[in-house]
């Protein structure tokens, strides 16, 4: 077994991205669709995730590892520092390596990367395996929910006093402030990579408080502000903005984003449970909806 840094290259980013596919699909099959799959007509979604290896390879190669058996690449994980935080944005291994103690040594050397870091953050499949993994490893497991379906519009009709407006670059400083306010770290060069990939960046930015929404189609990617009031604004606002026909998506809600929660259900999304948010050295960011690929 050979343990190597992901190289910034697109090899090494669709080997990972075939390793992910195989996990995630083995995984739903095991659990009734409980873990994520990926539909073969989804091509910018598989822009999103070469490109996302190749981000965290470049910002963060001490974070990011492949295992290689007999010249196969059988595992990987993806990890970030952020400002104090330690963040594990990928962690699988194939199918048949698994149990063989691939994992154990990848998530070892991904947590090297973390070394001095007071909080980690992680979002957690349903996957038993993992959850023990990530329990051993000091987080804490707080189950998430989903919100999925079409949106009701006539839930909408109530847009709210707060204004919130496109967003862009000339916006990182507020992003960042925003991040460490709700999860104590910013996001930094992670923001480059999602102005570049998702299709819009909300802002909302008033005297009372300020927050950020990404959407990407129907999925909330990532939504962070300094109160509930805002934070509802903008999530109602982004659901309002998913295409008529699109299913929309929010996941990682933990109980403390109950705010989300209610606005899902408003809009007549149905609620589900899959996964984990997992935590350590500090509680589930909030008013906050995480992304799974930045955290």
């Amino acid at each position: 077994m050979i343990l190597r840094q992901v190289r910034d290259s697109a090899a090494d980013a669709e080997a990972v991205r075939r390793i992910a596919r195989s996990a995630f699909q083995d995984l739903a099959d095991r659990t009734g669709g409980g873990g994520r799959t990926e539909a073969p007509e989804e091509e910018a979604r598989t822009v999103q995730q070469l490109a996302r290896t190749r981000h965290l390879a470049r910002t963060d190669p001490q974070g990011c590892w492949i295992a290689e058996h007999d010249g196969e690449a059988v595992g990987a994980a993806l990890s970030m520092r952020r400002e104090g935080v330690w963040i594990l944005a990928l962690f699988v291994v194939l199918p048949a390596a698994q149990g063989q103690g691939v994992g154990r040594l990848l998530l070892e050397q991904a947590a090297a990367h973390g070394r001095g870091c007071l909080r980690g953050l992680l979002c957690a499949s349903p996957s038993p395996a993992a959850a023990r993994r990530y329990r051993r490893a000091g987080f804490t497991l707080h189950p998430a929910m989903t919100l999925a379906g079409r949106v009701d519009r006539a839930g909408l009709l109530d847009p709210g006093d707060i204004p919130v407006h496109p967003g862009g670059p000339v916006h990182r400083h507020l992003l960042d402030s925003v991040d460490r306010g709700a999860r104590g770290a910013a996001h930094g060069p992670d923001h480059d990579f999602m102005l570049a990939h998702y299709d819009e960046l909300l802002v909302a930015d008033t005297l009372a408080g300020s927050g950020y929404c990404y959407r990407d189609g129907g999925s909330v990617k990532l939504l962070a502000a300094t109160s509930k009031r805002i934070a509802t604004r903008l999530l109602r606002e982004a659901l309002a903005r998913v295409p008529d026909g699109t299913e929309a998506e929010v996941e990682f809600l933990t109980a403390e984003q109950e705010w989300a929660v209610d606005v899902g259900l408003e809009v007549g999304l149905s609620l589900g449970t899959r996964g984990y948010l997992a935590v350590r050295g500090m509680r589930p960011p909030t008013p906050y909806i995480p992304s799974g690929g930045f955290l």
